[in-house]
Order: structure tokens, then C-alpha cells, then sequence
């Protein structure tokens, strides 16, 4: 049963007892939210951002019960490096389970990396299940101009990895400028804000 905190935060399970997804956990209840589901660790999509109030209440809630904390950047306006994909697949293998993977709203960012987690765990046979992480209803995910790109994604992957695992490759073959040329062909080239170079942030950010 979805309690109040469960639905402030957007939280919902990848795979239950396996991954969750949820929003920044705002109004101080991350503790609450990771001991009432038993979860042992945070992947953290907004990279570290070690002069914010949110990173490092998030690092000492972590530390206090016992959890890991990764820091894995994702931007949902520029296309990832294969190195940003990759530290992703890293923490997804590294982590211990079950984990959260959390951004700001916990619908752009965290529904990229959710659609990763599944095929990384169920190969191309987990397509529609990833396909489904995007959806609005459930998890508020209504992209605006720039971040159409985002479950296009998934369609280049499976297209370009021509049956190698997801996991290989993302380490051995993705490459942003064949998925920015593939979104111009398929008439997409603005459905993003270019390859992505350093974070931006909010001014608005605590």
C-alpha cells in the first residue's frame, strides 16, 4: 500500500525488493522513505554537488543508517557521455540491493536510468517493461522541448547494439554523436540541447 510519503516523493518500485525510483526526498524524510522500504543504498542522479544543503543531508542520512550513497550525473536536456552511461551500469552492478535511484521530480532523469536498470537486468526482452518507466500517468514523465530524446533512447540502443548486451554495449559502442545523428535522421535534432559538457544547475538550488 502507497503511503503519504510514498506518494510526496514519487516513489515506486523498478523491480520490488530489487530497485526503486522515487523524487528528491525534499522536507527531510529520505530516512523515513529508505528504512520503511529496506533499502540499502542511493544512486544519486544529480551528481555531486558537495556545496548543497540537499547533497550533503542525503550523504548523512546515508551515513547514519548504514547506506551507500553513488553519485551518477545525468542531465535530461543533453545527451550522456559514454562515461556518464557507464558510471550509471557501474553503480546498477555495484550497488547493494535493493537501491533507490532518485533525481529532482523523479520522472525524466530517474525514468532514463529505471528503463536502464531493466534491460541491464533483463537484456532486450525487457524493452517494453523499460519502455513503460516513461509513463506519465504513473510516474509524471511529460517531457518538454528538450528532453524528447530521453525514451527515444531506448530505441537507438536496441538498434544500434545489434543484439550485444546492454551493458556491453554501453561500455564498448555507445558513442553521443552517432545518437545525436540518429535523432536527425529521425527528425529529432531538437529534441535535445546538444552532447552534455558540465552540469548546470538551478539558481534556485539549496
Amino acid at each position: 500500500m502507497r503511503t503519504f510519503l510514498d506518494r510526496l516523493y514519487n516513489f515506486h518500485w523498478i523491480c520490488e525488493g530489487d530497485a526503486a525510483r522515487s523524487s528528491q526526498a525534499f522536507f527531510g524524510g529520505l530516512e523515513r522513505l529508505l528504512c520503511r522500504h529496506g533499502l540499502k543504498a542511493v544512486i544519486n542522479l544529480r551528481g555531486e554537488n558537495a556545496d548543497l544543503s540537499w547533497w550533503r543531508y542525503e550523504r548523512a542520512v546515508c551515513a547514519r543508517i548504514g547506506a551507500r550513497h553513488i553519485d551518477a550525473m545525468m542531465d535530461s536536456r543533453h545527451l550522456p557521455t559514454r562515461a556518464m552511461l557507464t558510471t550509471l551500469i557501474d553503480a546498477f552492478e555495484t550497488a547493494p540491493r535493493p537501491f533507490l535511484l532518485k533525481c529532482s521530480g523523479g520522472h525524466d532523469r530517474t525514468a532514463l536510468a529505471a528503463a536502464l536498470f531493466v534491460i541491464t537486468r533483463d537484456g532486450w526482452n525487457g524493452l517494453e517493461c523499460a519502455r513503460g518507466q516513461f509513463d506519465a500517468l504513473t510516474y509524471g514523465h511529460k517531457p518538454k522541448r528538450h528532453q524528447h530524446w530521453l525514451k527515444l533512447f531506448l530505441q537507438f540502443a536496441a538498434e544500434d547494439a545489434k543484439g550485444l548486451r546492454p551493458s556491453d554495449w554501453v561500455r564498448d559502442c555507445y558513442d553521443p554523436e552517432v545518437f545525436a545523428a540518429w535523432l536527425a535522421a529521425h527528425g529529432l535534432a531538437g529534441s535535445h540541447k546538444g552532447i552534455f559538457e558540465k552540469p548546470t544547475r538551478s539558481p534556485f538550488q539549496l
